[in-house]
């Protein structure tokens, strides 16, 4: 039960640690050449927007009333947003700059030709 409970929250940790498409938008610099591509251009409108696409999946607190299973499910829906957010944020990275990927964005693919 205690590595149940231990692997639950540190799902939850892992959850949160994709920040938002538009707040990594702000931290590229406007001054990289690719900045004015239109490519770049479209991703950054199309993070603008990504808060209010992205689909709400259930929450802890109703995964908890659905039992066992439930707290799995709304688990499972949160990382996989912060995977998707990761990935948008890392295909925004490599379309508006010229300095490599950070690490933090690396894919596994990309550690494994290292």
């Amino acid at each position: 039960m205690k590595a149940k409970l231990l692997a639950a929250v540190t799902m939850l940790a892992v959850a949160g640690c994709a920040s938002q498409p538009a707040d990594y938008a702000t931290t590229l610099s406007a001054k990289d050449p690719k900045w004015r591509s239109a490519d770049c251009t479209k991703a950054r409108a199309e993070a603008a927007n990504y808060a209010a696409q992205e689909k709400e999946t259930l929450s802890v607190s109703a995964g908890l009333l659905l039992g066992p299973y439930g707290l799995g499910i709304a688990m499972a829906g949160k990382e996989h947003r912060a995977k998707m957010r990761k990935k948008f944020a890392r295909d925004m990275h490599l379309k508006c700059s010229s300095k490599p990927l950070p690490a933090s964005l690396a894919s596994s693919a990309d550690t494994a030709k290292r």
